[in-house]
């Protein structure tokens, strides 16, 4: 199958979920359990591995031509399987192009600083993908929503008034307006799980002692703020979707649905910057030619 084919496919797929103007949006009209118009998993499962290889093509020319770089970011409740959707996706990508960072709770040095500085330290150079297991949009959803984190961060109290919210939708616009501007490209991916799925996932979790390490009681008390985590999130787009950085919110119930929408919002993206492999130019050409050459006739 041609590339262009696979990137059409992969467009097709993903393209419904993009949202670009965050304005209309709202939470609700997304069904978490959606597959499209995919009934069958198996079918799935041979696109995206269309879709890998392309995305590794793809990668090799972003890394050969070095000009631009590309942002990944990814959100989501617990269980919605973030480091799954980046195993599978990412699995042909050269490592070498390619770096995932995980934030966890900041620390008292990451504290110390503004909220975006722990994530610029981490931001990809050109020809090469960062990945954000989570990202600085834990600031305007964690932190909202249990606000007694905010304290940690030691703000002057005169700068934390109830416009802070709209202030960091600001800044981070603003910051991504400026990665944009010097050749970052900016993908953001909510996985958008239902509170049933979480639920049955966090149970298999506590099955499966190879999943064990991945729970804790917080996981469960967490659930209690659902309501809340969803607002925050549905706000979080409303402010920060845009042309330039959409977000996609996945479907994240069927876990082989949800790796195919976030391969088809990546192809997309790359394939419209158009890459191509550097022209090495015609003196290269003349030393390939005479490389070519020793290899073929010079040696004994």
């Amino acid at each position: 199958m041609k590339h262009g084919n696979i990137a059409k496919e992969a467009r097709e797929h993903a393209r419904p979920y993009c949202v670009s103007d965050g304005g209309k949006f709202r939470l609700k009209d997304f069904d978490p359990n959606d597959t499209g118009t995919l009934k069958s998993k198996e079918h799935a499962e041979g696109m995206l591995a269309r879709g890998v290889e392309l995305l590794s093509h793809l990668q090799e020319k972003l890394y050969a031509q070095d000009r631009w770089a590309v942002l990944l970011i990814f959100q989501a409740m617990d269980a919605a399987g973030k480091d799954g959707v980046i195993k599978h996706v990412m699995s042909g990508v050269n490592p070498q192009g390619c770096e995932v960072t995980s934030f966890k709770a900041p620390s008292e040095e990451e504290l110390d600083h503004d909220h975006l500085w722990r994530t610029n330290k981490h931001l990809p150079e050109r020809g090469r993908i960062g990945i954000f297991n989570r990202s600085y949009y834990e600031e305007v959803l964690v932190v909202r929503v249990h606000s007694e984190l905010l304290k940690r961060q030691k703000i002057p109290e005169q700068l934390v008034t109830k416009e802070i919210w709209e202030q960091r939708f600001e800044d981070i616009n603003c910051y991504e307006r400026y990665l944009t501007r010097n050749g970052i490209l900016i993908r953001k991916f909510f996985l958008h799980v239902s509170k049933k799925e979480q639920k049955k996932r966090f149970l298999e979790r506590l099955e499966d002692s190879k999943k064990n390490w991945k729970f804790s009681m917080a996981d469960v008390k967490e659930r209690g703020f659902w309501k809340d985590y969803q607002k925050a999130y549905e706000e979080m787009i409303q402010h920060t979707a845009n042309k330039r950085a959409p977000w996609y919110v996945v479907p994240a119930d069927n876990k082989w649905f949800t790796r195919l929408v976030v391969a088809g919002g990546i192809i997309d993206a790359l394939w419209e910057l158009d890459l191509s492999f550097p022209d090495v130019g015609p003196e290269k050409r003349e030393e390939l030619a005479a490389v070519r050459e020793v290899l073929l006739h010079g040696e004994e």
